[in-house]
């Protein structure tokens, strides 16, 4: 098969109409995102749609100009009006700018938003970690309570176990507020400018010295082994918010434990962060995480005190995370009933069948283009489908069409004028769970 002239841009995966289980299946992909939405809906967060880029400084002064994110991976341009725009590299400061800009900050609080689609990073390439990467997310804006902040976690912890992952750990830590972060500041850099720091290390470390303990480089990670550590010098306020969050986790039932070296990679956080790792996927082992925002409203124009904490879930991640564990997406069907005309009068009269079926709402698709039977039965069986409709002359003749069942191969005549139903009808029962059972067995 040729490849064609043209090749996606590097490090952007398609997701493609193959079945469930196979590499890049779009299947697996819509039935991981849709799972984890719904699991978000449950807890009452409204859907908003975001624009894909944004002005460039909404992110430099959100994100942090400090972090990677914005140095080093932003696909930055300039318009045709001159203006500096950037493909979003994350959810949290389009959803703020957007709750301000409509003012719902001013209306019920808390703002509880959830959303969906690509985000753009430039970094390197590999397997999960893409440049045009999917996520999901949440943010709860305009109240600090340690409550809402245990319910964000335990949405994301119900919203994985959802699509059938349990072998990922949560890791939940404080990062401080205003009332002890300018001394932990001081204590740390105090630590971090005594060390053999390359110059772009050292120029982080006066910026934002907690992004140091993010670096993955081994040898910086050795250096940094004895920092002073943000949890161990939280002032009374924060240090009561933390353990309010863990005992509400305790009594939701959610497993988590306590990772004092945890620092996100946005400069935004405060207080509660919370990263979900899965060590099935080495090094890059992420698949979401999150945390409390408190200052970054009032950064972005809001009003002083309107705080906010979120999450943002991988759908790639957590597509690599299931087959870590030989596990696949439950994906629906993308057909049920699968029709096989055995010439023109039969294709002719399935035409008409497949509307009905579909305005039932049953999946349906069929053979084209005048193939044999043992071509358009392999056709059914490759579609995934429950059920084959066979139809050639003498059924036409008959007024009946013959009704396989694909999963254990039993057959039988059913009236052409009824069929529709018969199929609408056990779809509704167990048609789309039985086809699932066929497609993962």
């Amino acid at each position: 098969m040729s490849a064609g002239s043209f090749q996606a841009p590097k490090g952007i995966p398609d997701y493609i109409p193959v079945p469930s289980g196979e590499k890049n299946s779009s299947a697996d992909f819509l039935a991981v995102r849709t799972a984890l939405l719904r699991a978000i809906a449950d807890a009452g967060y409204g859907y908003i749609e975001l624009p894909i880029f944004e002005d460039t400084s909404l992110f430099a002064r959100g994100v942090g100009e400090s972090t990677d994110v914005v140095a080093k991976e932003m696909y930055t341009f300039a318009d045709r009006g001159d203006r500096s725009v950037t493909l979003r590299p994350e959810g949290t400061a389009g959803v703020v700018r957007a709750v301000l800009q409509h003012g719902l900050d001013r209306g019920q609080l808390p703002v509880k938003a959830a959303y969906a689609g690509p985000f753009f990073r430039y970094e390197r390439p590999q397997e999960g970690r893409y440049r045009q990467l999917q996520q999901v997310g949440i943010e709860a804006i305009g109240v600090d309570d340690p409550a809402l902040d245990a319910e964000v976690i335990a949405v994301a912890d119900r919203a994985y176990r959802s699509v059938g992952l349990d072998g990922f750990r949560l890791e939940v830590s404080s990062l401080g507020d205003e009332t002890c972060r300018p001394q932990y500041r001081e204590k740390l850099q105090e630590f971090l400018f005594a060390l053999d720091l390359d110059e772009e290390t050292r120029r982080r470390a006066e910026i934002n010295p907690l992004r140091v303990l993010d670096d993955k480089r081994p040898e910086v990670k050795a250096m940094t082994a004895d920092a002073p550590l943000m949890i161990d010098n939280l002032t009374p306020e924060p240090k009561e918010h933390f353990e309010k969050v863990l005992g509400y986790l305790d009594a939701l039932g959610v497993p988590y434990v306590v990772n004092p070296r945890l620092v996100r990679g946005l400069d935004y956080y405060t207080k509660t962060c919370f990263e979900f790792v899965h060590d099935g996927l080495g090094a890059q082992s992420g698949i979401g995480g999150g945390g409390r925002y408190d200052g970054l409203v009032e950064q972005l124009g809001g009003r002083e005190g309107v705080t906010g904490v979120g999450f943002g879930l991988g759908v790639d991640r957590t597509l690599l995370a299931l087959a870590a564990e030989g596990k696949r997406a439950p994906a629906a069907p993308r057909v049920v009933a699968f029709g096989v005309p055995l010439g023109d009068d039969a294709r002719d009269a399935m035409v008409p069948l497949l509307g009905r079926l579909r305005a039932l709402g049953v999946p349906s698709d069929m053979a084209y283009g005048n193939r044999a039977m043992k071509g358009a039965m392999k056709a059914a069986d490759r579609s995934g489908a429950r059920f084959a409709l066979i139809l050639g002359d003498s059924e036409l003749a008959d007024g009946v069409v013959m009704l396989k069942d694909l999963a254990n191969g039993e057959q039988r005549a059913v009236p052409l004028d009824t069929v529709a139903g018969v199929i609408a009808s056990a779809n509704d029962v167990n048609g789309a769970d039985g086809a699932s059972a066929r497609s993962a067995g």
